[in-house]
């Protein structure tokens, strides 16, 4: 069985030899990176099934990394940071982030988080499976469940995990309406860091990316529905 590969971009030594000791051990593959050029480099020829990434790097933001890993890779992203004021955390998953640990952690609050983020993203690999709709198709708009991908018109667009995620979750139950509350903790988890905001964003990018506003709908003082 291929083991999941993990991407390290941290620039203090210490603390990426402790993730990459903790990671191997419970049985990934793991590479590092100190500065976000060398990531870049690694990531294109490692494809890694996760990112870990530190804020604060001395080339360029993580924060920029981010952006440009989830516009162009669909893959999960933590953020490890020593921010720890809740408007950071915000910016940070706004950003693509799937997760949020701040430093100093535990090493087995970081193994637990990723666990979790691989569980959900392979939960809704296989919920695409089991519908036997390998290829929806809503108007202008296609989505192709087996590798994740949506066209508008026969443009690829660029969807970040989340705002795929969201999509499906709100297509699959189309005509129900969710609280923001109910999509924050089914599609983010329980344990998120962040507030019902990031919905919204999420929303009004899905809306945007999509143009979908009349298929995604908002249900005043409520949350949202996909319309039948």
């Amino acid at each position: 069985m291929e083991k999941t590969k993990i991407l390290i971009i941290e620039d203090e030594a210490a603390i990426a030899d402790l993730l990459e000791y903790g990671l191997n051990k419970e049985g990934y593959l793991t590479k590092k990176a100190q500065t976000g050029a060398e990531g870049w480099n690694i990531l294109e020829t490692f494809k890694p099934d996760l990112l870990l990434l530190d804020w604060m790097l001395p080339d360029e933001s993580g924060l920029d990394i981010c952006k440009k890993v989830t516009a162009a890779y669909n893959m999960p992203i933590v953020m490890i940071t020593a921010k720890s004021d809740i408007t950071d955390k915000i910016l940070g998953l706004e950003f693509g982030a799937d997760d949020y640990i701040t430093k100093p952690f535990d090493l087995r609050e970081v193994v637990a988080r990723i666990r979790t983020i691989l569980r959900r993203i392979a939960q809704a690999n296989r919920t695409s499976v089991d519908t036997k709709e390998e290829l929806i198709r809503i108007k202008d708009i296609a989505i192709y469940t087996a590798e994740r991908m949506v066209q508008k018109n026969g443009e690829w667009i660029d969807l970040t995990p989340k705002e795929y995620d969201l999509l499906m979750m709100l297509y699959q139950y189309r005509g129900r309406i969710f609280t923001r509350t109910e999509l924050l903790d089914t599609v983010w988890g329980y344990d998120y860091a962040g507030d019902t905001r990031t919905v919204d964003t999420h929303i009004q990018r899905l809306r945007k990316k999509l143009g979908c506003s009349d298929l995604i709908t908002t249900v005043f003082s409520i949350g949202y529905k996909f319309e039948k």
